[in-house]
């Protein structure tokens, strides 16, 4: 068995510590933008909202005979639709339901 050992890095080990080589903790890098659960959320409702607004316009050029349109197209899209907010309102659901247990937490 062949062991290669590498040599110890102290301000490697200082950094995954979150120290400065001095042993003072690094400052800081502030708030991370675009991310969280806000900014998921936000993406994800945005999302929900464009697919409902394709299927309401491909049912309204169905009706309306765009030979361009298809029926199978639309009916894809009604239920992609469909089921973005059928999540979306189980996620809510969910986040009601967390709260209302947090705020009925004795402390």
């Amino acid at each position: 068995m062949n062991v290669n050992l590498k040599p110890f890095d102290f301000a490697q080990a200082a950094a995954r510590a979150g120290l400065a080589t001095n042993g003072q903790p690094l400052k800081s890098a502030g708030k991370v933008e675009g991310g969280g659960f806000q900014a998921a959320l936000t993406q994800a409702l945005g999302s929900v909202s464009n697919a409902q607004n394709q299927a309401t316009a491909l049912q309204r050029e169905v009706q309306l005979g765009n030979p361009e349109v298809s029926l199978e197209e639309t009916m894809v899209a009604m239920q992609k639709a469909q089921i973005g907010f059928q999540a979306t309102l189980t996620v809510r659901n969910r986040l009601v339901s967390a709260y209302s247990e947090i705020m009925n937490m004795q402390v």
